[in-house]
């Protein structure tokens, strides 16, 4: 399985603007800009923005499969992912932390082992690994 997204940008950096849109038509085209990243979002959208999204999806996913092979299927799940950007050092920018929110609705399953369930998703989720080793993770998990 391949998936893919398309990006239009016109002008410099600073004063240009564009648009993604996500080549399966669920989204798009949505509107790009760098002061989307660096000030005011507005409307526009921004990379750390689907990265965010990414994450939290493919997190959620992850740990629901964990925790029914664990015996305890989630009734709900509900994740936010928050994502760093900023100036690094040296110069230029960089995506620095990715910080995971969870709470969940998990019948018969105590905090401790929901605690590990989602330790263990966010290792095991493709996007976490993806930013592994560069990206500083954080899970913070609550049941419902």
């Amino acid at each position: 399985m391949k998936s893919s997204a398309n990006a239009t940008w016109e002008g410099s950096l600073t004063e240009g603007s564009g648009s993604v849109s996500l080549a399966g038509g669920a989204a798009g085209p949505l509107d790009i800009s760098w002061r989307a990243r660096t000030e005011d979002q507005g409307a526009s959208t921004n990379p750390e923005e689907l990265i965010a999204a990414a994450h939290a999806s493919c997190y959620s996913m992850a740990l629901s499969h964990g925790l029914a092979g664990a015996g305890h299927p989630p009734s709900r799940l509900e994740t936010s992912a928050t994502v760093t950007f900023g100036p690094k050092e040296g110069g230029g920018f960089a995506i620095s932390a990715v910080d995971l929110t969870v709470r969940g609705d998990v019948p018969g399953i105590d905090a401790a082992a929901f605690q590990q369930a989602a330790d263990d998703a966010k290792d095991g989720c493709p996007v976490s690994q993806a930013l592994a080793g560069n990206v500083q993770i954080s899970v913070d998990a609550q049941l419902s």
